[in-house]
Order: C-alpha cells, then structure tokens, then sequence
C-alpha cells in the first residue's frame, strides 16, 4: 500500500465500502495493487487478515474534498472585495467562461434520477424531448438578456428591470417568487445528492450533505458571486471530461439484448410523450427567468456577442451531455440490468442499476462527477439567493457582512427540509407551474407598445393563473376540492395516465393572461371614473416617460443606452424611480 494508507490504516488495508475489493501493501512491487477479497461490511472485517476496526471510506472522497477545498482557498483570495464584486459581475466575463458556467449551473445531481426515469416511460421520444425542453430554453437569455440589460445596465438580475417597469411592489411579488423557487431547487439540489451517494455507496447521504452545505457556504459567503464564478469555470470543466469518460466505458462494457429492445416498446412514441412537447418546453422556459443565476451570468458577460456564443456553446454541450444521461435509461431496460416488469417501479434508479454492472472505478469517477454536478449548482443557487435578497429586500445597500450571515442561515432550513423532501421531481414541478402562471405576463411588457401594461396586471394576472389551475381541478376531478388542490403541488406527478398535468400547464399561462386583462378593465375603469369625478384628463393610457421609455426628438420612444446610466458594478445601487404599479 502506498505510504499514506500505510500509515492511516493499521494492517494495510483499505475498504471502499462500495465494492468487494481492498487494497493490499506490496513489499516487493511498493506501490499499490487491488485484492479481490471478501469484505464483511457489516463487522468491518476484512477476510485477508481477520482484523477488524477499518474506517469505511471511498477513496475517491479525497479528490472531491480536494475540489471543494480548493473553491475555498480561492474565495480567501477574494475576502475583501467590494459590496458590487460581491454581489455580481456585470460586464466582466468572455463567452467561454460564460459558457461552462452556464453548463454548470443548468445541471445538477438529480439529471441522473429523473432522465433515465422518464426515457424508461416515454422511450426515445421522451429523452429528446426533455433534453431539448431543457438545453434550448436557455437560448432566451442571449434573445432577451441584451434587450432587458440595455433598460437597465446597472441591474444584475430580472427583479431590477421590473421594478424599474412595473413599481416595488410588483418587484417585491417577483422577488418572492424567485426567492421561493430558489429555495426549492437548493432543496432538490441537497435532496439529489444524498439519494445519489446512499445509491452508490449505501452510505448514509446526510454526511455529504452537510460537508457540502458547510464547504459551499463557506467560499461562497467569503467569495460570493465572484468565486462562484471561478468555481463554476473549473466544475463545468471537469464535468464535462468525467461524463465523456463515464459515457465511453458504458458504451464499451455495457451488451444490450438486442431481443428486449422491441419487447419494451420504447422506440414508440406515447401520449405522454406527446403531452411533453408542450408541458416541458413552458415548464422549464419560464422557470430559468426565476434563476437569478443565468441572470448573474447574462449581466456578467462583457458584449452581447459573447453573451451569445456562450450561451450558444452551452446549449450544445447541455443538450448532448442530458441526451447520454437519458439514454442510460433505454440501455438499463435493454440490457437487461433494468427488468421491464420493474420499470414502474425502479425507472427512477435505472442509471444506477446499469452502474452496477460496471467496474469499480466508474462507479467512483461518477461519484466525483455527481458532487461536482451538485456543488456546482448549489453554490450557484446561493450566491443567486444572496444577490436576489440584497438587490430585492435591500436594495444593496446592506452590510456585506450581513448579506454573507444571510448565507450562512439560509442554509439550516434547507437541509432539515431536504431529509423530508419528497420526489425531487415533484419539487421541480410545483415551481414550474408557479413560473407558468407568473412569467408570461410579466414579459408581456418587454415590448414598449404594450406600455400601457402595468404591475397590477403582473400580480394579479400571475395568482390568477394559479387560481385557474385550481378552478380546471375542479372541473377535471367534477368537484373534487381535494384533488382539484393537490393538482396544485401536482401530487400525482408528471407521469399520470390522464390529461390532468397536461391541463393544468395549458390553464396556468392562459388563465394569468386572463385575469391579467380582466385586471387592466377593472383599472382603466377606475381610473377614467376617478379622473372624471376629479375633473381632469384621463392619463392612463398616456406614454410612460422614463427608464425604458425614454422618447426621442421625434417623439418616438427608445431604451437608453448603457452611457446614459452610472456604471455602478463597484458599489451597486439602484438609483432609477420605480415604474406604475397602478
């Protein structure tokens, strides 16, 4: 054994804890070599020699401490800078760092458990569906990115525009519902992993949890948007290479029956996989407008055009790295590693099932590649959190020492519920179908003829939206208040056997354009009653003059330049008025 274990464990041996091999001290050879042996994992026993008393560990944990530890070491670098470094980046990134930072932020650890699930469901179809439902949608941020940070330079995320649109409080519904949704996905994010680890490993989750929790918070609240950052360049990085090495050995060891591929069906395509086309494209296009994340990100970016080729890139590696990960989906059923009767049952865990089919250090490369994955985008999602609540509640101008105990106490909550999470799935879609209600009104007033749309329009519309998924619950179920209501929080999930999920995404956006009109009636009716018992002229309708509406010598409306605003990245504040909110 190598001089390190020698020293570490008394009699030369090493468990791995995820395979029946130990490692053996050669004195001839000094240097390492595997051992089949037999392991009582139970007792802790190692059958070569009988002793007892080893310490259970993975060898490849050292190399993800190794990773986290030095995203600390970097952040100590990055301890005193200022408030606006802290908090955002704006202006500062080429495109292929934006690139593997946009890569690194859109995947997480729970793409292993719910992209094999749905490709053992929905087949091929499915697996394009969903990667191209989750890669393109990204392509938004270099459609309007440059449009929303022209209007507004000195923001860093899509809360500073609407409230520089709609008013403060149409921003301070926004910023609820983005705190809220990133709150979520740091609880699926945490969930994810410690499922992952007990899957590979049988260890307990909870300790790679909190190492992750306590490793991320630490660089990030010394770092903040900055080393996230940084982080982020190396993560995507890395993954990147890991999933090309994980993908080749499947690809080599793996012996598909070529008997079970027509048995199972999954090169036809389903209803449900019809129904996706449409569910998974809003779902997760209107979420990423909740991510403050991408919005960091798209204001960090130096120009338009590496805004564009780095989303570009990201959407290209993003849509074949999620394909491959589907696909080990369809390679467990075919394969056989994953039976076909248990499919109902066990689609969930079908890369998992397939891994164990694969050596031992494929099984540890995937473990560094989904820790990776995992901190990744849960050190994006708190300095996302942190920069969203101080630009939102604050408006930035609260101690940086606050804002970085604000990180730290975030952080508890998040944990305690991720033990008791429920499907990770099933969180992911309930702030979908909060984002499907929400987002379309709300990006109705991107385009400055309809400036006569208002933030009591947004509000209003976005929880009416909600209330209509409720109302179609009703008429679906034929009254059924309770299942009209677990609708809501889609307590079926995705895949039920009817058009329930399916109506309840159609109903969102279109109910919140509904109720969002039915809103503007009721307030130009006000409105123009007011102003006629008051005597003077109805305005309502009148051309908004200010941020974003600024006319030019002809009259016509324009959006300011970046010149006509204070360059403020290095003690960020708003200093725009707020727009109407009625």
């Amino acid at each position: 054994m190598c001089e390190w274990y020698r020293r570490n464990y008394a009699c030369g041996h090493h468990f791995t804890g995820a395979s029946e091999w130990c490692y053996r001290y050669s004195q001839t050879q000094k240097r390492c070599k595997v051992v089949v042996t037999q392991v009582d994992y139970d007792a802790s026993v190692c059958k070569s020699c009988m002793k007892k008393g080893h310490k259970t560990e993975v060898p490849w944990e050292h190399m993800i401490d190794r990773t986290k530890i030095t995203g600390t070491a970097i952040a100590w670098k990055f301890r005193n800078q200022s408030k606006g470094e802290f908090l955002s980046g704006n202006r500062t990134q080429t495109a292929f760092p934006l690139a593997l930072n946009f890569i690194a932020s859109a995947l997480g650890s729970g793409i292993l458990f719910s992209y094999p699930e749905l490709a053992t469901i929905t087949g091929v179809q499915g697996v394009v569906v969903y990667a191209l439902s989750s890669s393109l949608p990204l392509l938004i941020f270099a459609v309007l990115g440059p449009i929303i940070r022209r209007k507004t330079p000195e923001g860093f995320v899509l809360t500073a525009w609407t409230r520089q649109r709609y008013g403060t409080i149409a921003m301070l519904y926004l910023s609820f519902m983005t705190l809220v949704t990133l709150f979520l996905y740091m609880v699926a994010e945490l969930s994810a992993i410690g499922q992952v680890v007990n899957a590979l490993t049988s260890l307990d989750g909870l300790p790679v949890m909190i190492v992750q929790c306590v490793i991320t918070t630490i660089y990030t609240s010394l770092g903040g948007f900055k080393i996230s950052f940084i982080t982020d360049n190396l993560q995507g990085a890395m993954v990147v290479c890991l999933i090309i090495i994980v993908a080749i050995t499947m690809g080599v060891k793996t012996e598909i029956d070529t008997s079970l591929i027509d048995t199972s069906g999954l090169l036809k395509p389903t209803l449900l996989g019809w129904q996706l086309l449409y569910i998974l494209p809003i779902c997760i296009l209107t979420n990423d407008f909740f991510l403050s994340g991408f919005w960091l990100r798209t204001f960090a970016s130096k120009t338009d055009r590496d805004l564009r080729i780095g989303v570009s890139i990201a959407v290209a590696v993003i849509l074949c790295v999620l394909t491959m990960v589907g696909v080990t989906g369809l390679v467990a059923a075919w394969s056989g590693a994953l039976p076909l009767d248990q499919i109902a049952d066990s689609g969930s865990v079908a890369f998992f099932l397939l891994l164990q089919q694969l050596p031992a250090w494929v099984v540890g490369i995937v473990l560094v590649m989904v820790c990776t994955l995992s901190t990744a985008a849960f050190d994006s999602l708190q300095s996302a959190m942190v920069s969203s609540a101080s630009n939102d509640l604050f408006r930035n101008r609260l101690n940086i020492w606050w804002i970085r105990a604000g990180v730290v106490l975030i952080i508890v909550p998040t944990v305690v519920i991720a033990l008791k999470a429920p499907s990770v799935l099933q969180i992911y879609l309930i702030s979908d179908l909060v984002s499907a209600s929400v987002i379309p009104v709300l990006v109705f007033g991107l385009v400055d003829r309809f400036y006569w749309w208002r933030g009591f329009e947004v509000v209003v519309g976005g929880l009416g939206g909600i209330l209509t998924v409720f109302l179609f619950g009703l008429v679906f179920y034929e009254g059924d208040a309770q299942r009209a209501a677990n609708l809501l929080i889609i307590s079926e999930g995705l895949y039920a056997d009817d058009w329930s999920v399916f109506g309840a995404f159609v109903a969102a956006p279109v109910g919140s354009f509904l109720w969002g009109f039915g809103a503007l009636g009721v307030r130009l009716g006000f409105q123009y009653v007011m102003a006629k018992k008051s005597g003077r002229r109805f305005d309502a309708l009148d051309r908004p003059i200010g941020p974003g509406f600024t006319p030019d010598a002809d009259g016509v409306p324009h959006t300011v330049s970046r010149e006509e605003y204070t360059d403020v990245t290095s003690d960020v504040e708003i200093v725009k008025p707020a727009g109407k909110f009625f």
